[in-house]
């Protein structure tokens, strides 16, 4: 068992010596269990080692993550899916806070943008090729550019433990014409404490035989499509055009329940300020089901144009993007474009963190969470 302290996000060991000779000197606590956990409890210390563990169940082509049993998350790779997708994501409580379409429909939740399922990392616009509104199966709409799909190849590594779990993976980005433009190798770490829920994904991308170009797009990339209750309330109907130019109507729908809020590193509150600035972290906040809920994105400074650029829309879609400089104006008020590249054989690796709190965060918590973030992610 390791003992842990009860502070937001600390998952270091607590020394129970220490405790002992400082708190209750004279007393062999190891004698009197009761006594040991009462005085932890009333020192705000909690005894609790959350087992993270991952099952890959072949069948369903996809690792489940439990948290001491309670499923957390699942790593979904199925042949055809056009990415690899974390779906669905729970809060400590258990409760889904991601929405639900295409795979699963829910009464009052949106049907826009079949191709925003759960949580998943792509983009739109590598050497001409779409990533991002690869539509799944059973949907189909036709862009200016060709779709592209991230097709996951291999599990390297399966590692279950105590606080933490590690899985790593590999996956192709296969071009229109069937060819491999970029090889993803990437890492993602699981933490769970008493009310967190911490995904860590390092990813680490290398161009294959030709260049890959990242030309500017909004459409990018670490990304999470929530639920109804975290959505901003819609006051009219509204339509968004995609980067391959194909519009979608997003309708205006009943407001009950619906109260997310968006809050930014630097101050930003809601879309109409969020939307396209630059920030080190961005959170998504609401109540989903009568919990209080708190949704972050974080970016690591060793990160390409960190801090990132943010593709934060009222209806639903939360995403960070690195890539697509040109696109956000409050960001780069100059619009010039970014159009990073990989040279053929050149990799890049990036660091993101979500991370899911059941309760309250106010900017200066969320502050020290990503302080720990760096702390744990170099």
């Amino acid at each position: 068992m390791i003992w842990k302290r009860r502070s937001l996000g600390n998952f270091a060991p607590f020394r129970l010596a220490t405790f002992r000779a400082e708190v209750c000197p004279k007393v062999n606590l190891m004698k009197h269990p009761l006594a040991l956990l009462a005085l932890l409890a009333a020192f705000g210390q909690v005894a609790v080692a959350q087992e993270v563990k991952l099952v890959e169940q072949k069948d369903k082509s996809q690792v489940d993550v439990l948290v001491d049993g309670q499923p957390f998350t699942s790593y979904v790779y199925s042949a055809e899916q056009k990415k690899p997708i974390l779906s669905p994501l729970r809060t400590s409580q258990g409760n889904i806070f991601t929405r639900g379409y295409p795979n699963e429909k829910i009464a009052g939740e949106r049907t826009d943008h079949p191709h925003h399922i759960s949580s998943w990392f792509n983009y739109g616009d590598v050497n001409g090729t779409d990533f991002w509104n690869s539509p799944p199966p059973g949907y189909s709409h036709k862009g200016k550019m060709p779709y592209g799909a991230v097709k996951h190849k291999s599990i390297k590594t399966i590692n279950s433990g105590a606080g933490a779990a590690t899985l790593e993976v590999s996956s192709d980005w296969i071009m229109a014409d069937g060819s491999k433009v970029l090889q993803q190798d990437e890492k993602l770490v699981f933490r769970a404490s008493k009310d967190l829920r911490i995904i860590d994904r390092i990813i680490t991308l290398t161009a294959q035989e030709k260049d890959a170009v990242f030309h500017d797009s909004k459409e990018g990339a670490i990304a999470i499509r929530v639920t109804r209750a975290l959505e901003e309330p819609s006051t009219k109907p509204e339509i968004f055009t995609d980067a391959a130019g194909i519009p979608t109507t997003v309708a205006k729908l009943d407001n009950t329940g619906v109260n997310g809020v968006y809050l930014s590193s630097e101050g930003a509150v809601g879309e109409k300020d969020a939307w396209s600035t630059r920030a080190k972290w961005m959170t998504l906040s609401g109540n989903v089901r009568g919990e209080d809920v708190c949704v972050g994105i974080f970016d690591h400074p060793k990160n390409v144009t960190y801090p990132t650029y943010w593709h934060c829309r009222g209806y639903g879609l939360f995403a960070a993007n690195p890539f697509g400089a040109k696109e956000f104006p409050k960001g780069n008020p100059s619009k010039k474009a970014l159009n990073f590249t990989l040279k053929a054989g050149q990799s890049e690796t990036f660091r993101f963190r979500i991370l899911i709190h059941s309760g309250k965060l106010d900017a200066a918590q969320t502050e020290a969470q990503y302080q720990q973030f760096l702390k744990d992610v170099k």
